[in-house]
């Protein structure tokens, strides 16, 4: 039924393409730390080459996913058909690229404007694997919602700042966020 994927392939990249969703997960090192997985959206997913993705990562209410990435360097991407054939296609990897980064400006370019920009997280794959997705339900793509970008543009870059010092230093396991 399942399928290990050695690099992300033409066949595999233009499914990923066609998905309008993916989940990130990520874990502390504590026993008892919190498991964190994020819907994400917004055409902000990349195939960077055969074992090297990116996704852009948008200003929110929690710093889960970086603080996890900064402490242990773990990460697993995943899609779902909701349209089409079912499928299930998870990427395993690591890494996480902050505003500091030499490469972010460029990176930043490979995806769409977006007010709320925090980093853009680039992970070297090393697993890809699909399954089923039999009890995926079916769902029909209407559109992106607008309202993270309305909400950060309304911040502006003095209170999207002023937010992240508030909302983004620290995960919920306490470990440094960006």
């Amino acid at each position: 039924m399942g399928k290990i994927y050695d690099c992300i392939d033409d066949k595999l990249a233009a499914w990923l393409g066609q998905q309008k969703m993916f989940f990130v997960a990520t874990a502390p090192l504590l026993a008892d730390g919190l498991v964190n997985c994020s819907p994400k959206g917004m055409d902000t997913f990349r195939i960077l080459g055969p074992n090297e993705v990116a996704y852009l990562d948008l200003t929110g209410s929690g710093i889960e996913t970086a603080a996890h990435l900064r402490e242990n360097g773990r990460i697993v991407f995943m899609f779902c058909a909701f349209a089409g054939p079912p499928m299930i296609v998870r990427l395993h990897g690591g890494g996480v690229i902050t505003p500091q980064h030499d490469d972010f400006s460029n990176l930043c370019r490979l995806f769409p404007e977006h007010p709320g920009i925090r980093a853009v997280v680039k992970a070297q794959l090393t697993r890809g694997s699909d399954s089923c997705g039999y009890s995926v339900p079916r769902y029909e793509y209407l559109e992106d919602r607008d309202m993270l970008d309305r909400w950060a543009d309304s911040q502006g870059s003095e209170g999207l700042a002023t937010y992240r010092r508030k909302k983004n230093s620290r995960s919920l396991d306490d470990l440094p966020g960006i």
